[in-house]
């Protein structure tokens, strides 16, 4: 495994490096499918190629954390998705939960450590690479990694009520002491109840890694901070946040990635672009929906907004709509304040067309191209009367007055084009 297998590895978009790290260990260790668990706040689990049984898993990857040192390899055989199949499992503990890379194996044919050792250290590097990105919270990455954690929190809202709702009917139903045949019942409690569980923790598990405690986030923080004033001089005082702070909320992934972030940046300009500054206050809490931090110094209070713009401060806040403000007394000192709201922000304009249904979308798509009642009816097989009802509830959700008006909506929106 050569240095620049590795560069192009991690040179690759986000969505790449699974694939290039599957073709660059091919044949090293021969496989039908990779997966890949880590702190990615984009996408924790990946999965390519083929799964062995059922659908593979995030909870079938994190079982096999209990098979893997902290760091280091393990081959053999376990079950995942249902199926007993072969595996060689890498863990890197760059990160704090260790990483995991498991390969779907070809064959129970068990690998050389000389040969599993350069792929876990390639492996070692990939983590590395995916942890600085996430810690210094790249706006690019950001605004990725909201859409994707939303996107993963509405699939696991749906499933959880879809199923739910459907296995407590179940335990309803099988609970009914009206129901005969007692051990046949009891077993399929159980499955329900086991069901549930395994729902219940994957959702869990899913929030495990996309979120964490405010006092944790800290807590990393104030460490790399004590790594960068080592030898330098400064005192650094830390207002370790308690209850009262927030220190047991939990806050998403990257909003913490980006506060901490930019606490930092603040801190090495402080540092740099001063001089004579021999102790550095930081705070962190939560306050109602926003994570804050205040950065204060004892220097000469020349600190300019400019310094943090350098750094790049503002460009890593923009996408999760925080804010950096700077406060410099000359003679008193400086003090940075750093604002991240806990949720996405809204956009400005949201599409009004997202209130209708499918149906609904179809006639607005013909409304938009001139059609009449009738030949609406015709298109889409239905009755004329029926269009006059979609027609009627498509201007009432679109809060308009008119075919026109709802028409010029669905040209401004792309629904006459697309929908």
């Amino acid at each position: 495994m050569d240095l620049q297998t590795a560069v192009e590895v991690i040179q690759a978009p986000m969505g790449e490096t699974l694939p290039r790290l599957s073709a660059a260990l091919g044949l090293t260790i021969p496989h039908r499918a990779v997966a890949e668990l880590s702190n990615c706040t984009f996408a924790p689990f990946k999965f390519r190629g083929e799964s062995p049984g059922a659908l593979v898993t995030i909870a079938d990857i994190a079982a096999l954390r209990s098979l893997v040192p902290a760091s280091g390899a393990w081959q053999g055989r376990t079950v995942v998705a249902g199926v007993e199949v072969p595996l060689v499992v890498l863990a890197s503990d760059v990160t704090e939960q260790s990483s995991l890379l498991a390969f779907f194996r070809t064959d129970d044919t068990l690998l050389p450590e000389e040969l599993l050792a350069p792929a876990h250290s390639l492996w070692d590097v990939v983590t590395a690479h995916s942890e600085g990105l996430r810690n210094e919270a790249i706006p690019a990455t950001l605004a990725v990694s909201r859409a994707a954690a939303a996107a993963r929190g509405m699939t696991i809202a749906d499933l959880g009520d879809a199923y739910g709702t459907a296995l407590t009917a179940l335990l309803g139903v099988l609970r009914d002491r009206g129901v005969d045949d007692a051990t046949a019942r009891s077993r399929a409690v159980g499955l329900a109840v086991t069901a549930l569980t395994e729902l219940r923790s994957r959702a869990e598990l899913d929030r495990a890694l996309t979120e964490e405690r405010a006092g944790d986030a800290f807590g990393r923080l104030a460490e790399s901070l004590r790594r960068v004033l080592r030898g330098r001089g400064v005192r650094l005082d830390l207002g370790t946040p308690g209850a009262e702070e927030g220190a047991d909320r939990v806050v998403p992934a990257e909003v913490a990635a980006t506060a901490a972030a930019v606490v930092r940046s603040a801190v090495h300009a402080m540092l740099d672009d001063q001089r004579d500054v021999g102790r550095v206050h930081v705070t962190w809490k939560v306050v109602g929906t926003v994570l804050k931090a205040t950065v204060r110094d004892d220097g000469p209070g020349t600190l300019s907004c400019g310094s943090l713009d350098r750094r790049h401060a503002t460009e890593r806040l923009g996408p999760l709509g925080g804010k950096a403000e700077v406060d410099a007394v000359p003679g008193w000192g400086t003090t940075v304040t750093i604002e991240v709201p806990l949720g996405a922000q809204e956009s400005p304009r949201e599409d009004p067309l997202t209130v209708l249904g499918a149906r609904e979308l179809e006639v607005l798509g013909q409304l938009a191209r001139g059609r009449r009642n009738r030949d609406i009816a015709g298109d889409l097989h239905i009755s004329e009367s029926t269009v006059k009802f979609h027609v009627a509830k498509i201007l009432e959700k679109l809060g308009v007055g008119s075919r026109g008006e709802a028409a010029a909506l669905a040209h401004e929106w792309g629904a006459a084009a697309t929908r």
